[in-house]
């Protein structure tokens, strides 16, 4: 039983290390790597596994297709989240095709320096993302990069606690049942459009957002994708289901950064696609 549990705690040490294998910089590097690749349109430029798996729009394809066909250059927005516990890398980005802006949302998993998981949504219009404001996306948010001190900081459970409260408020159909932890002075990007916080027009009531009214997503489906446990941001990866949607039908695929910390949601900024009903992730983090 002693040399059972001596082996559990050593494969236990081993797998633990190979998931922290690629540091902050290592995550950062490989985010880079990608776009200029992407840019060059040559994935040959990438220290790729040879069971690589890449979607757009939860579309399988090879990498090479997709944006990387048609991408002419970047814009000056880049906001990265970086998971050293999982390995896992991303970010949204303004990229152009085609004399046009369009949003991109990047994850990248790594294992042994190699990417082996690549998963992408490419918004081009606002009939593919029913907002969409990029002339308002220059640059990442001060809100957003700021560094929470040591004791500003909470736990990567606690900040995941805290961010499923978000998704939790959608399917009942209110964020002050759900007991969203939100500060007053927060505010919701999506697509470039202000949505909640200070300063919002966009309904009557969207100023506070933990009093504005949501509808009820009773299908709502959230997955964590990142934690950034420095930076103080979830990232989670939703599927809004029926009822999502302004118009017509379908739903919305979403990307979605909390920003968190003093145990409360800072800040929130979303990339998002409408899909046909019933679309699934294509993916399991």
């Amino acid at each position: 039983m002693k040399k059972v549990l001596i082996l559990l705690l050593s494969l236990s040490f081993i797998s633990l290390a190979n998931a922290q294998e690629c540091d902050r910089q290592c995550l950062q590097d490989h985010l880079t790597h990608y776009l200029d690749a992407q840019l060059k349109q040559d994935p040959a430029l990438l220290p790729l596994a040879e069971n690589v798996r890449f979607t757009e729009d939860h579309v399988e394809m090879s990498l090479g297709e997709g944006l990387w066909a048609s991408i002419e250059g970047y814009g000056t927005f880049r906001q990265d989240i970086l998971d050293v516990s999982n390995s896992t890398a991303g970010t949204h980005v303004l990229a152009m095709e085609n004399g046009v802006p369009v949003l991109q949302a990047i994850r990248l998993k790594v294992s042994n320096d190699d990417l082996v998981e690549v998963e992408t949504t490419v918004v081009r219009s606002r009939e593919e993302g029913m907002l969409f404001q990029p002339q308002n996306i220059i640059g990442a948010n001060p809100a957003m990069t700021y560094l929470p001190t040591p004791s500003q900081r909470n736990t990567r459970q606690q900040m995941i606690a805290i961010a499923m409260q978000y998704p939790e408020g959608l399917r009942i159909g209110s964020f002050v049942e759900a007991n969203l932890q939100v500060s007053p002075q927060a505010y919701r990007f999506e697509n470039g459009q202000l949505m909640a916080g200070p300063g919002c027009t966009f309904f009557p009531d969207c100023e506070d957002i933990r009093s504005q009214g949501i509808p009820t997503l009773a299908g709502i489906q959230a997955r964590i994708a990142g934690v950034d446990e420095e930076l103080g941001i979830v990232w989670l990866r939703m599927n809004f289901g029926p009822g999502s949607l302004m118009r017509g039908e379908g739903e919305l695929s979403v990307w979605e950064m909390f920003k968190i910390y003093d145990g409360q949601i800072q800040a929130v900024e979303a990339f998002m696609e409408e899909v046909p009903a019933n679309t699934p992730f294509g993916w399991d983090y």
